[in-house]
Order: structure tokens, then sequence, then C-alpha cells
């Protein structure tokens, strides 16, 4: 991956957790690595085709008196989120911010912090069985793509199935969508829970109705084992409600466990 550098912006500033820095100015330098394809805009010698670092260096200054962050650790933040969702072509960026006055009664050079910060690809699995079942996909589909720093760059068809599992109940409609977002998969996590509890989703009977269920199948290409998110979606290879779907939208993506592509998950299914 090609690589934009913005090295040292000085700025004055009145950054800090201590009184005395919300008044007395100090010193911040700032330095940016952002991780992109420059291949296009060589080839044609087109700024089109890349990121202008002197309009990146006019929003990290916007950034940096839009208000007094107590964190170097926050304006951090906010400058990396400033460029990944301003300029698309940005894949990943590289943060680091020094602080040579910091109020430290020793000798040093200077204190920082660095972040690195990805735009990230999920893909999510929607079913539901209990009421106007395309208004839930409608509704919840509306819900994560007002989540902040999320956009819903593809849907699929909506899926009519069977119900999974031995309890009587209604045929699901079932949906795939791929996201892309700024958030951790846990801080996604926390935000699906949320839009299914807000559209009245209760817990009540493992694999039985419900209003709406939000799964997190895939994640970059990341493995999660935690006590609360597995990802891979550990049945997700079993479940032809949950590949059918996902094939229509990304029939190539790769299987971080399986190594396999997901029309070929989908295929092997298919067949057994």
């Amino acid at each position: 991956m090609d690589k934009i550098y913005i090295k040292n912006l000085e700025f004055i500033g009145n950054h800090g957790v201590f009184a005395e820095e919300k008044f007395l100015q100090q010193k911040f330098s700032i330095s940016i690595e952002m991780e992109t394809s420059t291949r296009k805009a060589g080839v044609g010698d087109d700024l089109n085709h890349s990121t202008h670092y002197g309009f990146v260096s006019d929003d990290i200054e916007k950034v940096f008196f839009s208000k007094s962050f107590d964190l170097i650790e926050a304006l951090a933040e906010a400058i990396a989120s400033k460029i990944l969702t301003k300029y698309p072509l940005i894949k990943n960026v590289k943060v680091e911010i020094k602080k040579p006055w910091a109020p430290i009664k020793k000798h040093f050079d200077y204190v920082a912090v660095e972040i690195t910060r990805s735009r990230n690809i999920s893909y999510l699995s929607l079913g539901t069985n209990i009421g106007n079942l395309k208004a839930n996909l409608d509704a919840a589909i509306s819900h994560i793509s007002n989540l902040e720093n999320t956009r819903v760059t593809k849907i699929s068809n909506f899926l009519e199935t069977k119900p999974f599992g031995n309890i009587a109940q209604n045929n699901f409609l079932n949906a795939c969508l791929e996201i892309e977002t700024l958030f951790t998969p846990q801080e996604l996590l926390e935000k699906l829970l949320e839009i299914e509890i807000m559209m009245g989703r209760v817990r009540e009977i493992k694999w039985g109705p419900r209003i709406i269920d939000i799964d997190i199948l895939l994640f970059n290409n990341l493995i999660i084992a935690d006590d609360n998110l597995a990802i891979p979606h550990p049945w997700m290879c079993e479940r032809s409600f949950v590949l059918d779907p996902l094939n229509e939208i990304a029939p190539n993506i790769v299987h971080p466990l399986e190594n396999k592509h997901i029309s070929t998950l989908k295929r092997a299914l298919d067949k057994s």
C-alpha cells in the first residue's frame, strides 16, 4: 500500500487536562501517515485520483482549533475520524501528536501519542419473523445507516426462509449487508444490540421468534474469540439463509478461518 505523509505540522493551542493548560498556550506538532493507492494518480498525473495533502492539512487545523481537548488522545481520534470520513481514498491513517511543552517537571524532548485507525468493512446478517417483516428489515437498515461514521454500502435482496431449529414459528425474512464503519468490532456489536433493543427484541427462546436479529458475520479479515463476540460468525457456513444473501453481495470475500470464498462455501452447503 502506498503512503502520503504530512510531517510535523505545528500549532499553538490550549489542549490539556490542567487548568493552566486551558489558558497558557502550548506548541503541538502533528504528523500524519495515510495509506492509499497512488497508482492511478501517478500513471495519469491526475490529482483527482489522489488525496490533496493541503486540504488534509487545513482540516487538521480546523479540528485542532474546534475545541479545547483535555487529552491529546481525543484530539488524535478526532483528526483520524475527520480524515477517514472525508477522504474516501484513504484506507488507514496514523496520527502522531507531540507535546514538547507538557507540564512535566523533568528534562524531556516531548510527550506524544500515536494511533492508527482504519476504515473497516463488515458484513451483517439480518432476520425477522414477527410483524411486518419487510418494514422490520427496512427499519433496521435505516438505523444501521444512521450510526455515527458508518455507511451501508451493499444490501442483498430480502429472502424468505424456513425457521432454523425445531421451534414452530413463522418463516423468516433475511438479508445481508455490507457496511463501512470506523467502529471496532466490540463497538459495532454494542451499537447493533442497542438497535435490537430499540426495535423491541426480547431474548426468551434460543432460535425462537424475533422482531429483529442482527449478527456480525465478518469484520475485515479478523478472527475474534471473545466471551460475547465470535468473528467469523460460528454457524454462518451451515446456514443457507446467511450464505445465500451474503453470496449475492460478497461472493469473492474469503472466510478467514475456512480460507475459502463465500461462493465456494455456498456451493458446498447447497450440495450437502
